[in-house]
């Protein structure tokens, strides 16, 4: 069908792709610098005050946590998909190289420890977040350089005391809030970045050094590769294709971290933890509503990030294997971590309590995996099952669980869209979502959840406006995220005899498998600020993510009590 949803094309935006897509097809080094004013002119919700002389705090810090701590030393950026790719440009040995990761976002880095970054892509769409990405931060840095040249040379040993963070604040023209935040990001390097700030003006050059569709898809078939080396039987064997992140699954089917809730518990006692062990004891005398098993979930990631917890990593593992859950991470390749579970491995008395619905022993005669994957990036979700649908025995079901902006909603809600517009294909999906609000809300706390809503995928976080926004909410999109599109791509090819169409309605009834997608809100992004993970959604953010992932687990129990022949406990399998 033809499209009829209006056009959403921002100028400002086009304008800013087709500049830096021109620029990187150079063999030679791109200067952000000249990606700057389009940038600014783009009028990003992300950065809205790119052009002010004063700091936008916001853009700088959701900047830093998305690209490597070492940025501060970083003059030259290199964007390679495979070892091969950065070996073909003389960089044979980048795995060798200092690995570097970034606080909110998945992406495989490693640093030479001189000034120059290697960056694996999985698409198109890592350059259209790592561009923006180093085009702010560039700005920023630049903004806090010109003013602390302005300024009489400060005495950065007295900047240590507490007494002279006001100052600093002053200095900078930033609130003690932007500071702390900026601070907690460095730690104790702050004054030593600061330092470099005033001392030099950053310019980074970026080298895309191949663009290839070809190594795109050479990469995530090295990722498979990888995958299907320990786990043969996947290539005749039904599966449950999962896109959701790598705790919320393990964890609910391991049952580890309720297995060690006296372990756990302690910890919290003998620690700085004394908020969290009040909440745990509020939730015992059922003062506060939460989950006990959410809360544990949540003391385990403490636990094991603290010293006397970091064995516990190791034992987990083991612990996982035991009950038929296998680890895949990614090697040499971009970072996206892979889990196959057995699920006639699975131990049923292990499982988290609000997964036993009914008698489970059918499990053992399962013969079905499930293979959950960190969620992508944009355009790799398609590249990513594409290769799965190719290679496994049989699709039994595609399940999406990922975060969204909302513009009708708050954090910790739950959208579940069954209309989803992409802005890569243009094409408009119309699907039966496997899920609806009954599904999840009786899992939810804190939140709310909305179904029958209209998604869009877009392209990168910051290659958004006004203008962009206020199309999509008059034609009634409330739920925004960049995978779910590039998802629906790739179902469409799996029951139809040709690529996806482009620029069309599609309509994806009646699929010969099961399909549903989830979100859960981390941001607002008409809020213009603080959204998009400037700040994290600690405990309560695992709410929506766990209530969203026992919905899809408890599907997927059903479907296969039912496909192995048992009673399902109820009549009507939706």
């Amino acid at each position: 069908m033809e499209r009829t949803v209006p056009s959403t094309a921002s100028e400002e935006v086009e304008l800013y792709l087709r500049t830096y897509y021109s620029l990187l097809r150079s063999t030679a080094d791109v200067q952000i610098r000249t990606l700057e004013e389009v940038h600014a002119g783009m009028n990003s919700l992300l950065h809205p005050a790119a052009r002010a002389d004063t700091p936008d705090m916001a853009a700088l810090i959701y900047s830093l946590l998305r690209l490597p701590g070492c940025m501060p030393r970083v003059r030259r950026v290199l964007l390679g998909q495979s070892l091969e790719v950065f070996a073909r440009a003389g960089y044979e040995a980048v795995e060798s190289w200092e690995a570097v990761s970034a606080p909110a976002r998945r992406r495989r880095c490693f640093f030479d420890g001189h000034e120059t970054l290697a960056c694996f892509i999985a698409s198109r769409s890592d350059i259209d977040d790592v561009i923006p990405l180093l085009t702010a931060y560039q700005i920023e840095w630049n903004k806090l350089h010109r003013r602390l040249l302005r300024l009489p040379p400060l005495d950065w040993a007295s900047l240590e005391a507490d007494a002279a963070q006001q100052t600093l604040s002053e200095t900078l023209k930033i609130s003690p809030d932007d500071l702390a935040r900026l601070s907690a990001i460095w730690g104790e390097t702050l004054l030593t970045n600061l330092q470099q700030i005033a001392a030099s003006p950053c310019e980074i050059r970026v080298q895309l050094l191949s663009g290839s569709l070809t190594e795109y898809r050479r990469a995530t078939n090295a990722w498979w590769e990888n995958i299907e080396q320990a786990m043969p039987q996947l290539r005749h064997r039904p599966v449950y294709f999962v896109s959701s992140n790598t705790h919320s699954l393990t964890n609910l089917l391991s049952g580890y971290a309720l297995r060690n809730q006296e372990r756990l518990v302690r910890f919290l006692g003998e620690t700085q933890n004394a908020s969290l062990l009040a909440e745990w004891q509020d939730i015992l005398a059922r003062r506060t509503p939460s989950s006990q098993e959410n809360f544990l979930y949540y003391a385990l990631k403490k636990f094991q990030a603290s010293p006397e917890g970091r064995p516990a990593v190791a034992e987990q593992l083991a612990d996982e294997r035991s009950c038929g859950i296998h680890r895949f991470p990614s090697e040499h390749s971009f970072d996206v971590e892979a889990q196959v579970i057995e699920l006639a491995k699975l131990r049923p008395a292990w499982l988290d309590p609000r997964l036993c619905a009914g008698d489970l022993s059918f499990l053992a005669h399962s013969e079905a995996f499930i293979l959950n994957i960190d969620y992508p990036l944009g355009l790799a979700a398609y590249n990513l099952l594409s290769e799965v649908a190719e290679q496994v025995g049989k699709i039994l079901g595609v399940y999406v669980m990922g975060k969204a902006a909302a513009l009708n909603s708050v954090v910790g809600d739950v959208m579940i869209p069954n209309v989803v517009h992409d802005e890569h294909s243009f094409n408009t999906y119309l699907f039966a979502n496997c899920f609806s609000a009954a599904d999840v809300s009786p899992y939810l706390v804190y939140g709310t959840v909305l179904d029958n809503q209209k998604a869009v995928s877009v392209r990168g976080t910051f290659l958004q406006n006004v203008h962009y926004m206020d199309v999509f909410y008059r034609e009634g999109y409330t739920d925004i995220e960049m995978e779910a599109g590039p998802y629906l791509s790739a179902v469409y090819e799996m029951y139809r005899p040709k690529r996806h169409p482009v620029n069309e309605i599609v309509n994806l009834y009646n699929l010969p498998f099961d399909l549903g997608i989830v979100h859960y809100v981390s941001d607002t992004p008409l809020s213009k600020g603080r959204n998009l993970g400037a700040s994290n959604l600690s405990y309560f953010g695992m709410d929506s993510t766990y209530a969203a992932s026992v919905a899809v687990l408890r599907r997927i129990l059903e479907l296969e009590r039912r496909r192995v022949g048992f009673e399902a406990g109820r009549s009507d399998v939706k």
